[in-house]
């Protein structure tokens, strides 16, 4: 068993050997083996396998890969070296000659963060990570230089997703681990191949193959997916807005179907994402996507990704709003566009929010039980009040009629100065008032709505002012006569 200074040999690829002495344990690993470090050489780190019964195997692809260096150097920015894969540099031997594990530089994993994490834009403001756009088309052109190095040597990476690429957050340089899951390719045409791959990320040809069998064109594949991402504020290209109301597909499903929803000709399945920026993109770079995600076109390679990466970064321009925006074309920034967008809608929300809603023209928050009773209880009240109201004008109706002689006695002068027929006319314009008091009586007393009971009362009032109009001008009743 393997552990904290153990004495095992390493090889190197120019044949010399010598005897390293294990070191502290640094991490468990995943499920292949458990990182150590080397304590013969400080900027060293050991994989120590978990099943020895793959030394034979493990070796043979070990040897292929010490053989077939990729050219992926180690780069120096302000006087410190940044390491861009963990690629190893000598396997080790236990005393019995088995293949245990091999030796790998050391990557600084506390300044390099996932890919996941740049994608983000929640989880980039949540860890200071830089927002600056150019800085994710940087990352982009790095992961592109890599993945075309190894693409030179034959290699492929096949897992090849956001999870298991890490950029150095200060410079955007690629850091890449676990390369022993790659595909490697070995000397007469020998091919030790991936054991694993991720779906959301497996070409459509792929869906009918298994992971040993994937090469090229899955990193093809893969690697448009992450440049899109990064470039479309972690949009997947393969997701949007479903264009009816049938079963969901997952986002393995859509590219096994080619539902892309970004390209020259619309989706049938799918519209893009509502804050997608595809449509500022430059021609160029959207041919190359519908190049890589659409039936019967040779995908972009590596290589060809990576030189037009730095040509936008050569072209990008400055946004005058943000300096943290940049954009490709005289379109203008689309990282502005989606900004207002979102707020608009923010502020739509916000203003729905305020608005009452209700359920069939009612406020939902009154249909609330404490609501209701104070609705009930307030009800209740002008019921009373009403009641009340009822019977106080009818005793002033009646009261008024009833006196309206004695009412109008005082102004028995005025009245027979002005006239009879002025009297007539005043009667006329009196009972057009009556009524149209008591038209309106039904609005407030719901009792009122009985029509004989108005027709009561207007009767009453005409026969009072009739009464009324004859006793104040001393008329008999002979008059009646003339109507003969």
């Amino acid at each position: 068993m393997i552990e904290t200074n153990s004495k095992l040999i390493a090889l190197y690829a120019d044949g010399h050997h010598e005897e390293i002495t294990i070191g502290e344990l640094m991490h468990k690993g995943g499920a292949a083996g458990k990182i150590y470090r080397d304590a013969s050489h400080p900027q060293s780190v050991a994989k120590i396998y978990h099943d020895i019964q793959k030394s034979e195997t493990n070796r043979k692809k070990l040897e292929a890969m010490l053989l077939n260096r990729p050219n992926i150097p180690t780069i120096t920015h302000e006087n410190k070296e940044y390491i861009q894969i963990a690629w190893p540099t000598a396997l080790l031997e236990d005393e019995q000659g088995y293949c245990v594990g091999y030796l790998m530089p050391e990557i600084n994993t506390n300044e390099a963060i996932s890919l996941d994490y740049l994608i983000q834009k929640a989880v980039r403001k949540k860890l200071g990570l830089s927002e600056r756009y150019v800085d994710r088309v940087f990352a982009a052109y790095n992961i592109t230089s890599v993945v075309a190095a190894l693409h030179a040597c034959g290699h492929y990476i096949v897992d090849l997703k956001p999870s298991n690429v890490s950029v150095y957050k200060k410079t955007m340089l690629v850091a890449m681990f676990d390369c022993d899951g790659f595909s490697i390719s070995g000397e007469n045409n020998a091919r030790y191949p991936a054991e694993y791959v991720s779906e959301e990320y497996i070409y459509p040809e792929g869906m009918a193959q298994n992971c040993q069998d994937m090469g090229e064109e899955q990193d093809k594949f893969a690697l448009a997916v992450i440049i899109f991402k990064l470039l479309n504020e972690g949009i997947h290209p393969f997701s949007g807005t479903p264009r009816k109301n049938e079963a969901m597909l997952s986002i393995q499903e859509r590219i096994a179907n080619y539902h892309y929803a970004y390209g020259i000709w619309p989706d049938t399945y799918q519209a893009p994402h509502p804050y997608s920026i595809h449509d500022y993109f430059d021609k160029t770079t959207m041919n190359m996507f519908e190049r890589a995600f659409t039936k019967g076109n040779e995908r972009p390679t590596a290589l060809e990704w990576q030189n037009q990466l730095e040509y936008i970064l050569k072209h990008l321009k400055q946004c005058k709003k943000d300096k943290n925006h940049a954009y490709f074309t005289s379109k203008g920034c689309g990282l502005c566009m989606i900004k207002d967008k979102f707020k608009m809608q923010m502020d739509s929300y916000k203003k729905q929010k305020e608005e009452p809603q209700t359920v069939r023209g009612m406020d939902v928050k009154k249909l609330a039980t404490e609501n209701i009773v104070q609705k009930k209880q307030n009800q209740e009240q002008i019921d009373k009040f009403l009641h009340y109201g009822y019977y106080a004008f009818l005793a002033l109706f009646f009261t008024f009629f009833t006196f309206l002689y004695k009412i109008l006695a005082p102004l028995h002068g005025l009245l027979q100065e002005i006239g009879i027929f002025a009297q007539l006319i005043l009667i006329v314009l009196g009972v057009s008032g009556i009524t149209m008091i008591l038209n309106r009586l039904p609005q407030y007393f719901p009792q009122t709505k009985n029509q004989s009971l108005v027709s009561m009362l207007r009767i009453y009032a005409i026969i009072c002012l009739i009464i009324t109009f004859i006793a104040l001008n001393g008329l008999s009743f002979d008059i009646f006569k003339l109507v003969q």
